[in-house]
This record gives structure tokens, C-alpha cells and sequence, in this order.
């Protein structure tokens, strides 16, 4: 790739550029989450503990928590298409290597060094959405980049499980590393090239601490920040303590049966590409709310003592928070400056995901003092106050391009 990209392609988000936007999605999170169904495995296999197997699943969420701000930083001074492409490419190196980890320390470490290149590939992927996009269908953009990454989650669960039962662990990151670096080739092909936008004095370190500064005390984008830790952290926290809800009685259910709910996430993934039309029409507070408290209904489903109403609430917070994180980075793009967009957005993930850290966590007290019900009433008391804040913080003027702008609410 040459120094600094091309000029960029015509404005708007074409067939090829959302089909290559899903595929960047796709291969990030094929790889983050791809040990849980490994696990009991790693115990046997390296002769661990379930604690320390488990790291193989936060090392690489830390690492993207870590990277996206600085990612963010690079981003705005790079070539924003440039740096997505890069990044799925250093994405398979330790993919591959993975596969070669003579203990679970080494493995550890090579799937932090997977998450460390995931930034690049999503957090700039949303800054790129917007300055392709032209200020015009970027929730149609942001929803082909969730809906990429809801696929790759569910698939690379699924090759983990199949892969890893007939042909070994280790074969499954050699799978994982073709299929990503395969997909950085599809990128490369198809991802229009974009000329990088520089803010004055961006090349001083100095003015891109000043950005990043100026974009943590905005009180707008510190809203929508805090909405994306609360919508993963509601999406984990359902997850991670309703196989505890299931494993009890009435459901009793087994292992093997309570892998199959990520079923559910493929529904996400059918109705988040529909759903970016509709949140460019109704905009992005008011569809925030409306997704939220379908996912608060979804909760309540979940008490039912029947797993068709289970599966159905979990299906609709699932859905809720495929279409919440669409909502919440698109209005993130038309409310941050066009020169520290890429910022913003590696502010947002890191918060994302430090949200989804703590959602895994937090909800254990609740868990302790009163079961399932209790945390099904502490995930919609976020979901209720994540639906204030937009409320309150997302109204009025926003940044698009240079200029004043009305938000669609």
C-alpha cells in the first residue's frame, strides 16, 4: 500500500463497500470469544483451573479495552481504510501462532495479541462508515459492521465446538487464521480506499491529547460512552447468569444444551440490517429507546417458568442490543468532530468493553442476594437509566461535517 491512500470513492456506502464493511465485522469477532466453548478442554488438557481457563476469554476483551483509544488516535491521522486492512492481516499472525502454544500462559498471550488488533478493524470501522457514508446512511453502515460482527461471534463459537472436538484445539486457530486472513484478502479487494483526514496540528502528539482530552469531557459524547458499557454490560450480564438460571430446576438443562442458546443471536442477526433504515428514519435516541425497553420486556420474559418464554426474552435481548450498539455509534459519528472520530469511537469501544467486563462481574451480588429475578431487575434498571441518559444527553445540535446539524430523535 502506498504511503497515503487515493483519492476516496464517490459518497455513499455502495452494495460492495457494506458486503466488505460485514466482513471486516465478521473476521474481528470470529476470534474474540472463540475459546468459550474450549474451555472445560484447556482445564483438561493443560491440567488448570476453570478460573485461569477463562483468561483465555478476558485476555483478548482487556486488549481491545487497552488499544481502542490509541487506535482511535492512529486512525485519525492515517488512512482509515489503510489501517482496517492492516489490522485483519496482523489479525491471523497470532491467530496461527496461537495454535502453537506450548502452555496456557503462551496461549494467553497470543490471544491478548488478538485482541490488540481488533480496534483497528472496528473502531475505525465506524469513523470509516462515517466518512464514506457522507453523512447519509450511516446506521445502514453501522448495521452491515454489527451484523458482521454478530455473525463472526456466533460462526467462530461454532467452528470452535466443531473443530475442536473432532480434530483438536489447536486446529481450530489454524482454521480461524485462514478464514481471517482470507477475509483480509476480500477486504483489501473490495473496501474503496479513503484519503486520510488530518486534523490541524494532528501531527503533534500533543494536539491528539488535546482532541482525545476535549472528547472525554464533552458531556454529549461522555453520554453516549456510558450507553455503549451499559448496553454490553446488560448483553453479558443476561448470558453469562441464565446458564446458572437454566442449569437449575424446572430446566435442568446440560452443557451441551445451554451452548445452543447463541442460537439466539442469529435472529440479531437477521433483523439488524432492517433495522438501520429504520433507525435513520425514527433516529437514533428514539430507537434506542424503543429497542431498550423491548429488551427490559425481553427480561421479564425470562422469569416464565417455560423455556419457549426464555427463549423468546433472550432472543429480544439479544436483538435489542445488536440495535442499540447501531443506534449509539451512529449518533456517536454525527456528534463527534469529523477531524477525531476515529477518537471518539476508540473511546467507545474501550468503553464498550470495559462495560462488558463488568457485566460478568457486578451482577454476581445480585446473583447471591436474590437469584435470576434479581438480576433480571438490576440488568433492566440499566437498560431503564441508559434510556434516560440518551434521553437527556441526545437531544439538540450534533457535529456532522463541519457544521451544525439537527439529530434525528
Amino acid at each position: 500500500m502506498s504511503p497515503a491512500d487515493p483519492p476516496a470513492a464517490p459518497s455513499g456506502l455502495t452494495p460492495a463497500m457494506l458486503l466488505a464493511l460485514g466482513l471486516a465485522g465478521f473476521c474481528a469477532f470470529l476470534n474474540v470469544y472463540v475459546t468459550q466453548p474450549l474451555l472445560p478442554l484447556f482445564r483438561e488438557v493443560f491440567g488448570i483451573s476453570s478460573a485461569r481457563a477463562a483468561l483465555t476469554v478476558s485476555a483478548p476483551t482487556l486488549a481491545v479495552a487497552l488499544a481502542s483509544p490509541f487506535v482511535g488516535l492512529l486512525g485519525d491521522r492515517a488512512g482509515r481504510r489503510r489501517l482496517i486492512v492492516l489490522s485483519l492481516f496482523l489479525l491471523s499472525v497470532p491467530t496461527l501462532l496461537a495454535a502453537t502454544a506450548p502452555s496456557i500462559d503462551a496461549l494467553i498471550a497470543w490471544r491478548f495479541a488478538q485482541g490488540l488488533a481488533v480496534p483497528g478493524i472496528y473502531a475505525v470501522g465506524i469513523a470509516y462508515i462515517s466518512e464514506a457514508s457522507g453523512g447519509s446512511g450511516m446506521a445502514r453502515g453501522m448495521a452491515a459492521l454489527v451484523t458482521g460482527n454478530v455473525l463472526g461471534g456466533f460462526t467462530g463459537r461454532a467452528i470452535s465446538g466443531l473443530v475442536g472436538e473432532r480434530l483438536g484445539w489447536r486446529a481450530v486457530f489454524v482454521t480461524l487464521a485462514i478464514l481471517t486472513f482470507s477475509g483480509a484478502c476480500a477486504t483489501l479487494r473490495f473496501l474503496p480506499k479513503q484519503p486520510p483526514r488530518r486534523a490541524p496540528g494532528s501531527a503533534a502528539p500533543r494536539g491528539a491529547l488535546r482532541r482525545l482530552r476535549r472528547q472525554l469531557v464533552t458531556p454529549r459524547l461522555v453520554a453516549t460512552y456510558a450507553v455503549g458499557f451499559n448496553v454490553l454490560f446488560s448483553q453479558v450480564a443476561i448470558f453469562t447468569y441464565v446458564t446458572f438460571h437454566l442449569a437449575a430446576p424446572p430446566f435442568r438443562l446440560g452443557a451441551a444444551a445451554l451452548s445452543s442458546i447463541f442460537v439466539v443471536y442469529l435472529v440479531g442477526a437477521v433483523v439488524t440490517p432492517f433495522a438501520g433504515r429504520w433507525i435513520d428514519r425514527v433516529g437514533a435516541r428514539r430507537a434506542l429507546g424503543a429497542v431498550l425497553a423491548a429488551a427490559v420486556a425481553g427480561g421479564a420474559l425470562t422469569l416464565l417458568p417455560a423455556l419457549w418464554a426464555v427463549t423468546l426474552g433472550l432472543a429480544l435481548c439479544c436483538t435489542a442490543v445488536f440495535v442499540a450498539q447501531s443506534a449509539s455509534t451512529a449518533f456517536l459519528q454525527s456528534a463527534a468532530a469529523p477531524e477525531a472520530r476515529s477518537t471518539a469511537a476508540g473511546v467507545y469501544v474501550s468503553s464498550y468493553y470495559l462495560g462488558g467486563a463488568a457485566g460478568g462481574i457486578v451482577p454476581a451480588l445480585a446473583w447471591h442476594l436474590g437469584g435470576w429475578p434479581a438480576c433480571v431487575g438490576l440488568v433492566a434498571l440499566v437498560q431503564l437509566g441508559t434510556i434516560a441518559l440518551a434521553f437527556r444527553f441526545w437531544g439538540g445540535p450534533a457535529v456532522a461535517e463541519g457544521r451544525t446539524a439537527p439529530v434525528a430523535a
